[in-house]
This record gives C-alpha cells, sequence and structure tokens, in this order.
C-alpha cells in the first residue's frame, strides 16, 4: 500500500525537535517568515540563515529581538559559494531551502539568473547534505506549483499532476525539484519536496499580485490587471506553509523522505476576484477613499500565463494531518493590515513593483 494511502492517527506527533537549522534564503518574503514561526516553536534551537540579499531580500524581514539572540546567525553569501555552504551545512541537521529567483515577468526579463540560482543553487546545496548526510536529518526544498503549468483539465493538481512549466521561473524551479528528487534516488538523502500554491502575507514584495493591489489602493493607483483577469491561483496563506514545514521537520522520516506535498487551499480564486477583495476590504479604513476606476489599468495576459490552479492537498492531509487554517478573506484582511503599518517598508521599494517585457508581437509592457 502506498504511503500517501495511509491514514495514521499518530503521524502528526513530534518525533523530532532540530538543535540547528539552516533557512537559505531567510530573508525573503516566505523564510523569514517560515524563520519567525519556527522561532517561537523551538526556543532551544540555533538557526541560520544565509541570503544575497538580492532585491527580494531584506534584513528588516527578520525581527531585531532574532538578529540581537545568541541562537541567531545571519550569513551574508550566496548558495552557489561550496565552501560557506558546505561549512554552515556541517553546523545543522535540518536545512530549509527556499533561496531562489522566483518572479515570472523577471524571468522573462532576465531568464538567466534563474538557471544560475535556482536549478545550480540547488545543487550546491544538495552535494553538501550529501556529504554530510550522516547528521543531516531533514533536508526541505520549497518547489512551486507553478512546476505544473495549467491545471489539467481545470482539475484539482495532485503531486501526480504532469508537470509542464510554462515561464523560464517555472522550468528552473521544476529542474531544481527533479534534482533533488534525484538524489534522494541515486543517494538517499533525506529530502522532502514541498510544492506551495500561490503565497501571500506580510513582508510579501510588491512585484507579487495581492502587494500590489493593496499599495496600489494606498496610493490611490489603479490596480494593474492582466489581460480579463479570469485567470485563477490558488492562494495559500504563508504561516499556512510554515505549519506544513514544521509537520515535515517532527514527522517520522518514514512518512516523508522522497515524498512530494503540495500545500494550497484547494480552491481557485481569480485575479478580478481577489481585487474585488481587496477593494471591499481596505478603502472603508481610509479618510480619503480612492478615487480611480476599477481595472483601468488592464495589460496583455503576461507570456507564459497559467489560466488555472488549484490544488490537491489529499496526501498531506492524510499523511501528516495538515490542513490550511486561514481563510482568503482573512488572510488578506491580516495582510492589508500589516502594509497599512509598515509604509516605511514598502514605500521605497514602489518602483519595483512592474519589470519592462517584451511580448511576442514586439510590443514593450509593464508587469
Amino acid at each position: 500500500m502506498k504511503k500517501q494511502q495511509i491514514i495514521k492517527k499518530n503521524s502528526h506527533k513530534i518525533n523530532f525537535v532540530p538543535k540547528s537549522i539552516l533557512i537559505t534564503g531567510g530573508a525573503g518574503f516566505i523564510g523569514s517568515n517560515v524563520l519567525k514561526y519556527l522561532w517561537n516553536h523551538y526556543p532551544k534551537t540555533r538557526f541560520h540563515v544565509l541570503d544575497v540579499l538580492t532585491y527580494a531580500g531584506d534584513l528588516r524581514n527578520i525581527p531585531q529581538e532574532i538578529h540581537n539572540d545568541k541562537r541567531f546567525r545571519f550569513w551574508y553569501g550566496d548558495i552557489r559559494n561550496e565552501r560557506l555552504v558546505d561549512s554552515i551545512i556541517s553546523q545543522c541537521d535540518v536545512v530549509l531551502h527556499f533561496a531562489a529567483e522566483t518572479h515570472v515577468a523577471r524571468s522573462i526579463f532576465d531568464d538567466v539568473k534563474f538557471f544560475e540560482t535556482d536549478v545550480l543553487g540547488t545543487q550546491v546545496i544538495a552535494n553538501a547534505v550529501l556529504r554530510h548526510k550522516n547528521t543531516v536529518k531533514k533536508f526541505i526544498h520549497i518547489s512551486t506549483s507553478e512546476v505544473y503549468g495549467s491545471s489539467y483539465n481545470g482539475d484539482r493538481m495532485s503531486e501526480d499532476h504532469p508537470l509542464n512549466p510554462m515561464s523560464p521561473y517555472a522550468a528552473a524551479k521544476a529542474g531544481a525539484d527533479r534534482l533533488v528528487y534525484s538524489y534522494v534516488t541515486t543517494h538517499n538523502i533525506p529530502a522532502t519536496i514541498i510544492r506551495p500554491f500561490n503565497m501571500y502575507g506580510p513582508n510579501q514584495h510588491l512585484e507579487k499580485l495581492i502587494p500590489r493591489f493593496i499599495t496600489s489602493i494606498l496610493l490611490n493607483e489603479p490596480m494593474t490587471i492582466h489581460g480579463t483577469g479570469g485567470s485563477q491561483r490558488d492562494f495559500t496563506f504563508v504561516t499556512d506553509l510554515a505549519k506544513a514545514i514544521k509537520l515535515v521537520i517532527e514527522a517520522d522520516p518514514k512518512l516523508v523522505v522522497g515524498e512530494v506535498f503540495n500545500v494550497g487551499n484547494d480552491k481557485a480564486t481569480s485575479v478580478l476576484e481577489i481585487a474585488d477583495f481587496t477593494q471591499k476590504l481596505l478603502p472603508p479604513r481610509l479618510d480619503k477613499k480612492p478615487t480611480f476606476t476599477k481595472y483601468t489599468l488592464n495589460i496583455g495576459d503576461r507570456p507564459g500565463q497559467v489560466f488555472k490552479h488549484i490544488s490537491n492537498t489529499d496526501k498531506i492531509r492524510k499523511i501528516l494531518g495538515w490542513k490550511p487554517e486561514v481563510s482568503l478573506e482573512k488572510g488578506i484582511d491580516m495582510t492589508i493590515d500589516w502594509y497599512m503599518e509598515n509604509k516605511d517598508w514598502w514605500e521605497p521599494k514602489v518602483w519595483m513593483r512592474h519589470v519592462d517585457i517584451i511580448t511576442s508581437k514586439g510590443k514593450k509592457e509593464l508587469h
């Protein structure tokens, strides 16, 4: 009987508490939120963050009380630096690999960085885990739902869905995803692959959909809608991913090593619905109401556009007892609160909300 067909009553009990965790890309949006979540749950664990601080990384994403604690160490560096990576991983029994170039539009604008970081960087991490296989207990590679492409026949996408990446970013992440799997089958490293669907929450860069909509309203500017706005995504609040990662860390290795797990809400929501949610929740809090007309800044569909993403999370629910806890409306409401209270964090980044790309017809668009 397959692992995913077994429902274990005690599969989510704590079997392991890490002594030292490395989080690559821990100054980025997802990595920093996972750091904060695990920091509060593992009060005796040491944490290492390795980050090269590209435009998407920000040391302010990590609270000052963590920076100042002796349990924490920040390493400035590139995941392609083999000596540095090896030195850090030799000190850790859990490796959480988030570091990657992640924005679809930027991958069209400049694809070389994506393959160098996402594929070659992941190979460096995997090789270091292999060298320290006797001491590394869990290696969790954060992939992405983008590796699936559009939903096959519009159905929920399980871990067995064909991989049909539709952008250079998705192709790079698919390469890294399968590279990690190959190290499991070839070298028996203790790796688990997680494929999150569309994450959102505090500290997310303004190039992403939800923070871009929120800041557009706060700045009294029109929201950018790709095409008709009918493309659908499975939006998941970042702490739900953090909870899934914690369950994988603590789980019996027999249940998770070599496995792939989706993390999502099992619901598809269109871009226009997200725009409506944002306009419903945010303007009533403002003294000055926005004056722009809804969706006045429409542009063509992004090249390589995925038209429907919807997760099937039956596997992680059955094996680890995980389920999403934050509804879309509650999550957007909490995210709005954060952006309203942290204007000093996001205001200097406004100029990075859009990327110039050239369409197949030679037209220049801001995406």
